[in-house]
């Protein structure tokens, strides 16, 4: 006859409780960053990363799924997608704006439909795009005339265009790579964008504004800026600016060309 063997229970397991002062902060960031990047996009993450002053500033990122080739249609699908992306950015937590970085994704849905798909997720957040933050910007330079840099073909540049007269300063000329697909406009190398925009500038602008949040001018708008004597605004300079801004962050940020040392008005 066979016996069976007991088996002891085991023991409850229990952590030794820390004895030192757990008393939370805030968490990481004073200024709170909500960035929406392109899935597709290689370069506004890094710049904002980059032109990030210091530690107070956090960014915190999220992507949405967009199409290929860059047309009008094809942008105008980001639309419905917004919301679910606001959602995953620290759902929990405090964020102070909201950065969505598609210059023609915001001309082709207009403002106010990027605004309300990212309200469904983050009712009443203010929501900042880089064509927003650049008209605001060209205003508070007085440019009224200015000369346009895009990757774009020119379904998108038209549109481009047409909200910039519609909503600022007039457009008197554009100069385009002409690209279709956002991944090669990544590969435009930043030697390639200074001698492009010293092709695109004319006498009679007030300001040059390079459009796309997917190229590197960021990396050579000071650059761009002294050798022109005049204001150069870039897509990511003037998403990251605004978005600081509202989020608090006041003091200067140098390197980055004029904008960056300015307030918001």
């Amino acid at each position: 006859m066979s016996s069976i063997q007991s088996i002891d229970a085991r023991p409850v397991f229990s952590a030794t409780p820390v004895q030192a002062d757990t008393t939370l902060d805030d968490g990481p960031g004073r200024h709170r960053i909500g960035l929406i990047a392109l899935a597709s996009d290689y370069v506004v993450e890094r710049d904002f990363v980059n032109m990030r002053p210091c530690d107070d500033v956090a960014v915190f990122v999220s992507r949405v799924l967009n199409v290929n080739p860059c047309t009008v249609e094809n942008l105008k699908t980001m639309g419905p997608r917004l919301a679910d992306a606001t959602s995953l950015i620290i759902p929990d937590g405090r964020l102070d704006v909201v950065s969505y970085c598609c210059t023609s994704g915001t001309t082709a849905m207009g403002y106010e439909a990027v605004a309300d798909s990212i309200h469904k997720a983050r009712p009443g957040i203010p929501v900042v795009t880089p064509i927003t933050a650049g008209l605001r910007a060209l205003k508070q330079l007085d440019a009224h005339r200015i000369a346009v840099l895009t990757p774009y073909t020119d379904d998108v540049n038209e549109t481009l265009v047409g909200y910039i007269e519609q909503h600022g300063p007039q457009v008197i000329s554009t100069t385009s790579f002409l690209f279709a697909n956002d991944n090669d406009m990544a590969r435009i190398p930043p030697e390639t964008i200074v001698n492009a925009a010293l092709e695109a500038d004319r006498a009679d602008a007030d300001a040059l504004f390079i459009s796309c949040t997917a190229i590197r001018a960021v990396d050579v708008i000071e650059q761009i800026e002294k050798t022109l004597n005049k204001p150069v605004i870039s897509a990511n300079q003037a998403l990251f600016w605004e978005s600081i801004r509202v989020a608090g962050y006041q003091d200067p940020v140098p390197g980055y060309g004029k904008l960056l040392t300015m307030d918001l008005e």
